[in-house]
């Protein structure tokens, strides 16, 4: 097998190897850059934790983005006005001629000439030095300068002057005129300028006489107006700004309004849109809570109206029932229409086993009435529940070989210590009882097992009898509630039993519960 020769293959070789060091070298130049910014790498992380934490703070407080909206229309104003003035202030710029810094420069010329001489030796000064001194200081200047004696005659003078004596007099003058005239400033006048000095051991003075060089000034004529324009702009801007950045949550403000107008109408089920959170969106969440439990507060009470036609018509039903036999039997003793003291007794016996069924009625209804209302104050004490239930058992043993059934007991062998009311909880137990009683496949058992779970005690009491659907399971403990196939004349209690025993194990922070499997019910009780 022939291999080919590729060129590019030997050109490649030293190329990487020509690349490798200049990678070390790059490498070693950017060692102390990579050091010097690892501190900054490592600041980075706790940076973006703050940074996030004050942009989570921002946006869960309306006041903090309030805040921070009204710093941010006060800048836009700011800068916007700024710009207004300066554009303002441009456009009401005047360009004006004036002669004041060219009298300045006139005089220090001139006083510098006069100074100059007093300070150079006496004997030095020779009428040549001192014509070039004047020459060398009116050099391209638009003034004259000239040096007289006290009478005002003129000693030295520059090219440029024609005077040979000077009135004195007039010339301090109309140096006085010049300067107390207003319009000095912008009129092109004859300047002159005049100090004293000593020339050769002589006094003397030293004149200047010229227009001033003119300069070229700026000045703004409407101040004011740009500054009341400029003031407008501020607050216009900072209005409109701070409409157009708080538009977004007053929109959302008057949905919450719209919202709560929609609520309030008795649309429960309308619910608000949670935006952010911030106050506002903990204000729609409360407002949906609040909607949530107005509408679960009002199926409540139309629960419970149900529940109060119910029991009317449960109650009514019952009570009419033992009620109607009292009255017929009575009505029948009152007649005398019995054969024989015999059948007297038992008409009496009759209608007293009715009254009794009666009074029990009334009893649970005006006991569930007082435990609804909360008129039971709790007698806890701390008791021996595997006591409390075999002594429970051993009385209504009685009752359930009566009903051809049998008690099976399941306890442990340690204590049970429980705080409760004994004599409400034995009211709990018993109305289970007799409810596992009433409905048990005859003959049967009746299981009542304790245990302790999780430093709870639990008590179970399980019968067998006809299925319970597993819907039906939770409204068992509801006030009055009874299957409809339970309302026989034998079988049927007030429907408040279960009901009273639900309340009493409420009152002791408890729980009571129902489960149902095949034939198999249970109902739970833990303390």
């Amino acid at each position: 097998m022939k291999v080919k020769f590729s060129p590019f293959r030997w050109l490649i070789k030293p190329i990487v190897w020509l690349m490798k060091p200049i990678i070390w070298l790059a490498k070693l130049l950017f060692w102390p850059i990579k050091k010097l910014l690892s501190p900054m790498r490592q600041l980075s992380k706790p940076l973006k934790i703050i940074n996030q934490a004050i942009i989570n703070r921002i946006k869960s407080s309306i006041r903090m983005q309030l805040i921070l909206t009204f710093i941010v229309c006060l800048l836009v104003s700011i800068l916007i006005g700024t710009i207004t003035y300066g554009v303002l202030e441009i456009y009401t710029r005047r360009a004006y001629i004036e002669y004041t810094i060219g009298r300045y420069e006139m005089d220090e010329i001139v006083r510098g000439i006069a100074e100059s001489f007093e300070e150079k030796p006496r004997s030095k000064l020779d009428d040549d030095d001192i014509q070039e001194m004047i020459n060398e200081a009116v050099e391209e200047r638009n003034f004259k300068v000239m040096i007289t004696d006290v009478d005002g005659r003129v000693l030295y003078k520059s090219a440029n002057a024609t005077e040979n004596e000077i009135d004195l007099y007039d010339l301090i003058r109309n140096i006085n005129n010049v300067k107390n005239d207003p319009k000095i400033e912008e009129a092109p006048m004859e300047y002159a300028s005049l100090y004293p000095s000593k020339v050769n051991e002589m006094n003397a003075y030293v004149i200047g006489i010229g227009v001033p060089e003119a300069n070229i000034v700026y000045k703004n004529t409407g101040t004011e107006g740009a500054i009341l324009i400029t003031i407008a702009v501020y607050i216009g801007v900072f209005v409109i700004s701070f409409q157009f950045l708080t538009k977004k949550k007053m929109k959302y403000i008057e949905e919450i309004a719209a919202g709560l107008q929609v609520i309030s109408t008795g649309n429960l089920d309308f619910r608000v849109a949670s935006k952010g959170s911030d106050e506002l969106a903990s204000l729609a969440d409360n407002i949906n809570n609040m909607a949530e439990e107005l509408k679960s507060r009002i199926e409540e009470e139309r629960k419970a109206e149900r529940t109060k036609n119910e029991l009317i018509t449960n109650i009514s039903h019952d009570l009419r029932t033992p009620l109607t036999s009292i009255m017929g039997y009575l009505k029948l003793i009152s007649d005398k229409k019995y054969e024989d003291h015999r059948q007297l007794e038992e008409f009496v016996n009759i209608a007293y086993g009715k009254s009794e069924k009666l009074k029990t009625l009334i009893d649970d209804l005006f006991e569930y009435t007082k435990l609804s209302n909360e008129g039971i104050k709790l007698n806890v004490a701390e008791v021996n529940i595997n006591e409390l239930l075999e002594q429970l058992v051993e009385e209504w043993v009685p009752v359930c070989e009566e009903n051809h059934l049998e008690f099976v007991k399941e306890m442990p062998h340690e204590k049970i210590i429980v705080s409760v009311d004994a004599d409400l909880m034995v009211r709990v137990f018993e109305n289970l009882l007799m409810n596992a009683i009433r409905y048990s496949y005859k003959p049967g058992k009746i299981l009542i097992k304790l245990s302790c779970q999780e430093n709870k005690a639990i008590v179970c009491i399980e019968n067998m009898g006809d299925p319970i659907p597993p819907e039906e399971l939770p409204n068992l403990f509801n006030r009055f509630y009874r299957l409809e196939k339970s309302r026989t004349a034998g079988m049927g209690g007030s429907g408040l039993g279960l009901a009273i025993a639900k309340s009493i194990v409420d009152l002791h922070h408890g729980d009571i519960w129902a489960e149902c499997e095949g034939n198999s019910i249970r109902f739970f009780v833990a303390l």
